[in-house]
């Protein structure tokens, strides 16, 4: 059993102070970070204003943010919660959507949230996990999500991976089946995994956050160092576009 940091944050009248704690996880990869929020309520018999739960991988933990605990999208979203919100990440590094399915939802479950972002795609894609077996397990993730709880769910596709420079440079990371791919392959590819992920968010009446024609993978300055994670910039952008959603149905009481 290896060890996943997670991370307490409370939710309060504008302030955010935090604090990291260490816990076991039960099915985490050596390497796996998460952060676990949480906003404090005054009278300890007042139910939460909300509950938002972040279902993901290393995009959810902040990978390539100078500070992953303020700057990745997940707290960025979690900075427009009203007072008094309930916010647990349960990203890990690494993980694929079978891995968040087995090991990330029954936690979100538990929660009983009232707002649910999922954005995991990057890690099936460059790890070239079979498309009908991504779609089953999407499926049976956000299926869950809709019989089991009343939340809203904002789901978000894949980006123009051709565009990111560890695609097109065959990073390490890569399995070897996207090397040597064109770049107009890989775009046709993440377009047949974008029609798969519409699908089944729309077979669960949750909420598609279209990346693929946003500017998050066209921007150099949106992409960090290692070429594939989002830069302080991209976090911020990827933060928006889930927010305007967000928004947009009306998911967070005063937004």
């Amino acid at each position: 059993m290896s060890t996943a940091r997670r991370l307490l944050r409370f939710v309060g009248k504008g302030i955010l102070p935090l604090l990291a704690i260490t816990l076991l996880a039960s099915s985490a990869c050596a390497s796996a970070t998460g952060a676990r929020q949480s906003a404090p309520i005054a009278d300890p018999t007042t139910p939460p204003s909300m509950v938002y739960v972040a279902l993901g991988a290393s995009d959810a933990v902040g990978v390539g943010a100078t500070d992953p605990n303020t700057k990745a999208y997940v707290p960025l979203l979690i900075a427009h919660l009203p007072p008094h919100a309930f916010a647990l990440n349960l990203g890990v590094n690494g993980y694929t959507v079978h891995q968040a399915l087995v090991n990330e939802l029954p936690q979100a479950l538990t929660a009983h949230p009232t707002l649910v972002t999922v954005w995991l795609v990057g890690n099936d894609f460059r790890q070239c996990t079979p498309l009908a077996d991504y779609t089953r397990d999407l499926d049976a993730l956000l299926g869950q999500l809709q019989a089991q709880t009343h939340a809203q769910v904002f789901v978000a596709n894949a980006p123009d991976f051709s565009l990111l420079p560890a695609i097109r440079n065959a990073s390490s990371t890569l399995d070897p089946c996207l090397h040597g791919v064109p770049a107009t392959q890989i775009r046709a590819l993440a377009q047949r995994w974008n029609a798969s992920i519409a699908a089944v968010v729309a077979k669960h009446h949750a909420v598609l956050v279209d990346l693929f024609n946003s500017t998050l993978a066209a921007h150099p300055d949106y992409i960090s160092g290692d070429g594939f994670h989002p830069s302080d910039a991209g976090y911020r952008v990827l933060a928006d576009l889930f927010w305007r959603q967000i928004a947009a149905h009306h998911a967070v009481p005063g937004a």
